[in-house]
């Protein structure tokens, strides 16, 4: 994701732009998407390229950046596993951003490695309800895109 303008060229960064706040911004768009949230004031931003253009205000002496939440007409995620309901676990980094993604879109498309029977996953275990969950698509040998460190053999 990039947080800077069309318009704006490679020397134009804004001073205080980092990854970290880009994602968290990013992540809470998606959050208030699927929450019903039409928008919200962060100080993220502020005082950049990322803020022209938009409303922005000032709150007990501090400036925010009013952001509109996130919505999709359709989201497509990747879980582990689901049941039959459609609760989801996630694994590892899948968790970040696929719970968001599938609350904010209209329709939500979820690829899963394994389908069990409701019941099987622990209430307390589900990462994402299945009241988001709108279809369920079995893979169960999905293709794995792990980058493969290669080494040159010696002599060469």
């Amino acid at each position: 994701m990039w947080a800077r303008t069309r318009s704006s060229s490679a020397s134009t960064w804004p001073v205080n732009w980092s990854w970290s706040s880009t994602r968290s911004t990013l992540a809470e768009r998606l959050r208030a998407g699927g929450a019903g949230i039409p928008a919200f004031f962060t100080a993220t931003g502020y005082g950049t390229v990322v803020a022209e253009g938009k409303e922005t205000r000032e709150i007990d002496g501090k400036h925010y950046v009013l952001e509109t939440a996130l919505k999709a007409d359709v989201s497509l995620v990747k879980a582990w596993k689901a049941d039959e309901a459609g609760n989801l676990l996630f694994r590892k980094t899948a968790r970040n951003f696929n719970p968001a993604c599938a609350m904010a879109g209209k329709v939500c498309v979820v690829e899963v490695e394994e389908i069990v029977p409701v019941g099987a996953i622990d209430p307390d275990q589900v990462h994402l309800p299945g009241i988001y969950v709108d279809r369920i698509v079995l893979n169960a040998t999905p293709e794995k895109r792990i980058e493969q460190r290669t080494v040159r053999q010696e002599g060469n």
